[in-house]
């Protein structure tokens, strides 16, 4: 982790936002290290035991609907499987109403389509899993471990990063997607909180449970889609956020608040980078994308 802290040191001081939580996961040996930095009050301060809640935003997508897959593949006919990977024709976003949002979402039709990434799909993928009678906080967070939850489920004493504004106050503890907090109950495209400690565990522990990384590495094979089961590939090595020095076979996901998770299946690594990149405003995140890849680029070289 020293490179990966110096890394953290020369860049992360020149950002806007507090906090830059690191891990990297060995899935082979089933190990993780991590590491937090702070810099509230202009002081940069590292721990070597992470205790800060992120809001993971769309790494929900990953935690929800890709592991309800993994879990309960019988369930996926192709339609449910076409929502899974946006493939299906909704919308990509627009804001919800409460009540009212569960029609909106059912009312459209699928229909194969080219990618479209698309918070809508995500939820219908929950509301079609719901009418099977599966129900994905039920069957996910005995996968998740228990620094990963849902954000109504946060205690508040639980320490928590500001990440945006919510009716013109600095948000804390609150989802900061509009529509997870209009809809206010759990759901599946954004929602889920967890220290990075936490995030670790739960992907080691989505692994040893459905050995989903060679899964998607045997999925990506077979098409030149986007995304393999809810994942998303990495479609330019070259050039990736996931940093260069990445295989083919590398996947993941991106958060809105300056959140991801990289996996590159063909050396069974994998890190997971989380901040409060929206603290002030979520248009600029050129030196979130710089961070990422300075430190994606070092995980891969080791």
């Amino acid at each position: 982790m020293e490179k990966i802290i110096k890394i953290i040191a020369s860049l992360l001081p020149h950002e806007n936002f507090d906090a830059l939580g690191v891990g990297v996961i060995d899935f082979q040996k089933k190990t993780f290290e991590a590491v937090e930095a702070t810099q509230f009050g202009g002081e940069l301060l590292f721990k070597s035991e992470p205790t800060l809640y992120y809001d993971l935003a769309s790494l929900t997508k990953p935690l929800t609907n890709s592991l309800s897959y993994f879990l309960k593949p019988e369930a996926f006919d192709k339609d449910l499987l076409l929502l899974l990977n946006h493939r299906a024709g909704l919308p990509a976003w627009g804001l919800l109403a409460n009540p009212g949002w569960k029609e909106l979402i059912l009312s459209y039709g699928v229909k194969e389509s080219d990618t479209l990434y698309s918070d809508f799909s995500a939820l219908r993928v929950m509301l079609e899993l719901q009418k099977k009678g599966i129900f994905q906080k039920e069957i996910c967070q005995k996968v998740w471990d228990k620094e990963t939850m849902n954000w109504l489920d946060l205690p508040a004493w639980y320490g928590t990063l500001q990440f945006g504004y919510k009716n013109s106050r600095p948000n804390f503890g609150m989802v900061h997607d509009p529509n997870a907090y209009v809809i206010n109950e759990f759901c599946s495209h954004a929602g889920l909180f967890s220290t990075v400690d936490g995030l670790c565990r739960t992907l080691l522990n989505y692994q040893d449970k459905t050995d989903f990384i060679s899964k998607v590495k045997a999925d990506l094979k077979t098409h030149s889609h986007r995304f393999s089961f809810g994942w998303d590939r990495v479609e330019n090595p070259a050039n990736t956020l996931a940093g260069t020095g990445c295989s083919a076979s590398t996947f993941g996901h991106l958060g809105f608040t300056g959140e991801s998770i990289w996996i590159d299946a063909e050396k069974m690594k994998g890190h997971v980078i989380l901040s409060n990149a929206t603290k002030y405003y979520w248009y600029e995140k050129t030196g979130l994308n710089d961070i990422r890849r300075a430190i994606g680029e070092t995980v891969w070289s080791n």
